[in-house]
């Protein structure tokens, strides 16, 4: 499912608009990429948590070449699903 499916779901779900849905949705998004720049966690009861990782610097090889390279730190999102979701799939 892609974006502009779920943005369907979400309309046909709660009897909304597809442009209200896609607002809505929108929200939802850019609210939990918001909180995770600023380093706080977003927990879905039910669904899974999402967060942010570090990853510390280290030293890389360049496939062609063989040479070294320096990969520098850099933070990466994160989910874990919750018992809900887990559950829902199995």
């Amino acid at each position: 499912m892609n974006k502009a499916e779920l943005i369907d779901k979400v309309a046909a779900a709660v009897e909304l608009n597809k442009a209200s849905a896609s607002r809505a949705v929108e929200a939802v998004l850019d609210n939990i990429a918001s909180a995770l720049k600023n380093g706080d966690q977003v927990t879905l009861s039910g669904f899974g948590t999402f967060s942010v990782t570090n990853r510390a610097a280290r030293t890389g090889r360049n496939p062609r070449t063989g040479e070294s390279i320096s990969i520098p730190a850099s933070k990466n999102p994160k989910f874990k699903a919750g018992k809900g979701l887990k559950d829902a799939v199995n």
